[in-house]
């Protein structure tokens, strides 16, 4: 297992498609149902709740629960106001980038459809280049192509209305998979591909398995600590994006050493349980799989804090994928990590046994 290929033509198409798809924090809907149904013949039965967070589940009358997490949301932006003359100026909905928006096109969701936009931005002719500004919240702006703000109403377009971008999955250099919202879509679908292989190789595993895809992560986690109290595991595996920091105009004093293609990232940080962190790391030792480290102050920015801090305490670890231009559109990921991600995490699970405390006082 540990030296053949995982990805198939058919899971890679279902990563485009997933991709593919607008799920911003709040709206993830639609992205879960395909996740879902793309998931389905691997699991035995599904749990969702108010707000979209959905888990697939193997074995759910097992006693002891062990849950393996990505978030489905991607980050976006709301009308916030529509100027007289038809102009539309937004706030974040997550982390989104204010320095990326000039001149690209959006999509504005309606109640009668998408409307499509164009991040305006004045002609470099018309800039005093003694004061130029940089792109900034106050200064960016949607132009629909209305002349005023009735016109923009009747478009269907109000303040509330979530935007995203339309740009889509390409393969670059036949191993880099580039897209928006490979934070964290990635996640969705290698723990997805994690229950594809236990079922074709007909492991049979001692615990319940919660694969779980949470909602609302871009905005603190909220999915995560709404889900863990529902299922309330003895274990979690969380899988989330981190930086590359090879690229230019990041100082690995601050940011530390992570890059594509050297493998998956395992966490070092408060919320990370030792004992669970070490197993991950003898798999990865024992399957020869690559694996990078990576340390974390205080959190880890992650589901895993949510997931370690709930119901008296649950042993999480954090194992990342390197993402080179988070919080853009053209997030860019290694064909090798996302495999190498999916495997460590399938032969970690294969090592846990029913009723594993971790406890350091064992």
């Amino acid at each position: 297992m540990s030296q053949t290929k995982i990805l198939t033509k058919k899971s890679v198409e279902f990563f485009e498609k997933y991709l593919n798809n607008a799920a911003p924090t709040g709206y993830e809907w639609e992205g879960q149902k395909l996740w879902m149904n793309y998931l389905k013949p691997y699991v035995d039965t599904f749990i969702t709740d108010t707000y979209g967070t959905a888990v697939g589940v193997i074995n759910p009358k097992a006693k002891y629960k062990v849950v393996i997490e990505g978030h489905s949301d991607e980050i976006s932006w709301y009308v916030n106001y529509i100027t007289d003359d038809g102009l539309i100026y937004v706030i974040r909905n997550g982390g989104s980038d204010h320095q990326i928006a000039p001149s690209k096109w959006v999509n504005i969701h309606t109640n009668k459809g998408i409307v499509k936009g164009i991040f305006g931005w004045p002609a470099i002719h018309t800039r005093d280049k003694s004061k130029e500004k940089p792109p900034q919240l106050d200064n960016i702006f949607i132009d629909v192509g209305a002349k005023k703000k009735e016109e923009v109403l009747k478009m269907g377009v109000h303040v509330g209305c979530v935007i995203t971008y339309p740009d889509e999955f390409h393969i670059l250099n036949k191993n880099k998979f580039v897209c928006r919202a490979i934070d964290n879509r990635a996640g969705g679908f290698m723990i997805a591909e994690v229950a594809r292989l236990l079922h074709e190789n007909k492991k049979k595993l001692p615990f319940g398995l919660y694969i779980t895809n949470s909602v609302q992560e871009e905005i603190g986690l909220r999915g995560a600590e709404m889900i863990t109290q529902t299922i309330r595991p003895n274990a979690a595996i969380v899988t989330d994006v981190c930086h590359d920091t090879t690229t230019p105009m990041i100082d690995k004093k601050t940011q530390g050493h992570t890059e594509l293609g050297a493998g998956p990232v395992i966490s070092y940080a408060p919320a990370v349980q030792n004992k669970l962190r070490e197993r991950i790391i003898e798999t990865a030792e024992n399957c020869k799989i690559p694996f990078q480290r990576m340390a974390s102050s205080r959190s880890t920015g992650t589901d895993t804090d949510a997931f370690a801090y709930s119901n008296g305490g649950v042993a999480s670890a954090l194992i990342s994928l390197p993402l080179r231009y988070m919080h853009t559109t053209v997030e860019t990921v290694h064909r090798d990590d996302v495999e190498n991600v999916i495997r460590l995490i399938y032969e970690t699970l294969l090592t846990i046994k029913a009723g594993e405390t971790f406890s350091y006082f064992d």
